[in-house]
């Protein structure tokens, strides 16, 4: 298996992406910016929270039952990593408040003849598609709310994790089912074997495409010729050169690019 990945910080003082791989499991989560009067839902806040997340999504897709397993995991796994999240709060925190810290999650996991996929809220998996652009697989929720953007603070509490809304990871276990998955089978390589190549962006990357109009084959391209550094390189160029737009100007940037191991059933 072979990884290789960068992360930048956006406007804020602390990075709260986070990206980790191991044996045939690779994932990157983005922490939602706390929106005013967060304090009141958790007194560890959204950094904290994606990390411990993240720790315990780690362990158990790397704990050797998940990697023997053959059907679907990373739902379950994370369902079972926002569980024992929300046992570490403790005293003091509200996981059930609106306003609770919360993630998005883009994640694979190696199955024989192809990959499990995972994606939650607007983080995204890109795969390979031979003569063509890649397969871009991102939860599309957050983007439908009535109304358009900017949206009032009001009516992204009330649709967060809600039927109709959008869900995202770290505070509801049950939002793990409601995630975009599925299993993709590799295609393959001009090498005569499986093109077992992925890619993980969260959204302060995948702005290239959705925000400065880039096409899907360049950040591609981007991402495997020149590595995730370059990548985001180019983020923080097309930001530093478009005129003021509402939202944030630099956002936390973390991509991911790799190639997983065959696994046989």
């Amino acid at each position: 298996m072979d990884i290789a990945w960068a992360s930048r910080p956006g406007a804020g003082a602390h990075n709260e992406d986070v990206a980790a791989a191991g044996a045939g499991w690779a994932f990157v989560l983005d922490g939602a910016t706390a929106p005013p009067g967060a304090a009141d839902a958790c007194r560890h806040g959204v950094r904290w929270t994606v990390r411990r997340l993240a720790a315990e999504l780690a362990a158990l897709l790397g704990a050797p039952a998940a990697r023997s397993a053959p059907g679907a995991v990373l739902a379950g796994a994370l369902e079972e990593a926002t569980v024992r999240t929300r046992a570490a709060h403790g005293p003091g925190c509200d996981p059930d408040h609106p306003d609770a810290p919360s993630s998005t999650v883009a994640a694979v996991r190696a199955v024989p003849g192809g990959l499990e996929y995972l994606v939650l809220a607007d983080s995204a998996v890109l795969l390979p598609v031979p003569g063509g652009p890649p397969r871009v697989l991102t939860d599309d929720r957050l983007d439908r709310l009535p109304g358009g953007r900017p949206y009032p603070p009001g009516l992204v509490r009330s649709l967060r994790n809600a039927p109709g809304g959008f869900w995202v990871a770290g505070s509801r276990p049950d939002a793990a089912r409601e995630a975009l998955t599925g299993v993709h089978a590799f295609r393959a390589a001009p090498d005569g074997g499986e093109d077992r190549r992925f890619a993980l962006l969260t959204d302060g990357c995948t702005r290239l495409a959705e925000r400065f109009g880039h096409g899907w084959d360049r950040v591609w391209k981007c991402a495997e010729d020149e590595g995730p550094e370059a990548l985001i390189t180019w983020v923080r160029g097309e930001e530093e050169g478009a005129p003021p737009s509402p939202g944030k100007r630099h956002d936390d940037a973390t991509a991911l690019f790799g190639r997983l191991d065959p696994v046989r059933a």
